[in-house]
């Protein structure tokens, strides 16, 4: 059934409405209202016959469910979605909230930085997982847990007894952030800036001038994995314009991993991402081995080295 040009679901979220959804609303012959959005938002209760009313003249829906049957029908029917960019984010965030709030979770409402620490970690490891499988349904769900972390953390340090903030603090910094640190897309324009390899060093450039540090190594999280840790301090001394000899060297292991780890990120790899990759490769082809072992009667966990080498999955 073919709609009304100017028919529209408009999706509220805590009375935000979409900007895009201004111009449908004001062309709207008639503004209905379903579910918990405010009723002040609209002029009339539901009709019956909502989809023939949409098929001849503008109507707007405005929803804070996009499963309630009205407007379920109407996006069925084609009906465009204007949905305010984020609202599901406050939505997160008020739970959040309630969870915490007393009357909420007990389990939540104990929680500290400190006991969150070890489950931050682990989702991030879940989220990275995700993307090595490129896994679409598991990307999403651990992207959500991750900021499930985040939503945590800034609640808890909402209740801090000094130097308090809020999600809306650590959402407008990060605003201020981004804005600043993008002078060629918000302030007109920025001659620095050509291409993405010019405005990742123009970023570090704003980066170390905002937080007014004093070494080309101030900042970098000296807790991220190794590989990792070596390729960040080689980058950021190679932009310091450190010679490469002055990088570490010598016949122990960490500095001949360090050598190596240095030399894949001046080529333009990612070494932290290279070593993860062949680990995961050499684990599925160690579970292969295994698998056919076990296949041919031969106990996994009995396997010399000629049988490991007959079952090994080649290339």
């Amino acid at each position: 059934m073919s709609q009304h040009p100017g028919t529209a679901v408009v999706l509220v979220s805590a009375a935000t409405v979409p900007a895009t959804a201004l111009a449908p609303l004001r062309a709207a012959k008639r503004v209905y209202v379903t579910g918990g959005a405010d009723p002040a938002l609209g002029d009339a209760p539901v009709p019956d016959n909502l989809l023939d009313e949409a098929a001849t003249a503008a109507v707007v829906l405005v929803t804070d469910d996009l499963g309630d049957p009205a407007a379920a029908a109407l996006i069925a029917a084609g009906a465009p979605v204007h949905r305010t960019p984020g609202a599901g984010l406050v939505a997160a965030a008020q739970v959040m909230d309630t969870l915490r709030s007393p009357g909420g979770c007990p389990w939540d409402a104990e929680q500290t930085h400190e006991s969150l620490r070890q489950y931050l970690v682990e989702e991030c490891f879940e989220l990275l997982e995700a993307i090595d499988d490129g896994d679409r349904v598991a990307l999403r769900e651990e992207l959500g847990d991750v900021l499930l972390q985040v939503l945590f953390h800034a609640r808890v340090a909402q209740e801090h007894d000094t130097e308090a903030f809020s999600v809306d603090d650590v959402a407008g910094d990060l605003v201020a952030k981004l804005v600043g640190r993008h002078p060629h897309v918000f302030a007109g324009g920025d001659p620095a800036v050509r291409d993405a390899a010019s405005q990742e060093h123009r970023w570090e450039e704003l980066k170390q001038r905002e937080k007014r540090r004093e070494s080309s190594v101030d900042g970098v999280a000296t807790g991220q994995p190794a590989a990792a840790l070596a390729a960040k301090l080689t980058q950021r001394t190679a932009r310091a314009g450190l010679p490469p000899d002055l990088l570490p060297h010598g016949d122990d292991y960490g500095s001949r991993l360090f050598a190596l780890a240095a030399e894949a990120k001046l080529a333009g790899h990612d070494p932290e991402g290279d070593l993860r990759a062949v680990a995961r490769a050499f684990a599925a082809a160690v579970r292969a081995a295994e698998a056919a072992a076990r296949a041919e009667g031969i106990d996994s966990a009995r396997m010399d080295h000629a049988t490991w080498r007959a079952h090994w999955p080649t290339r």
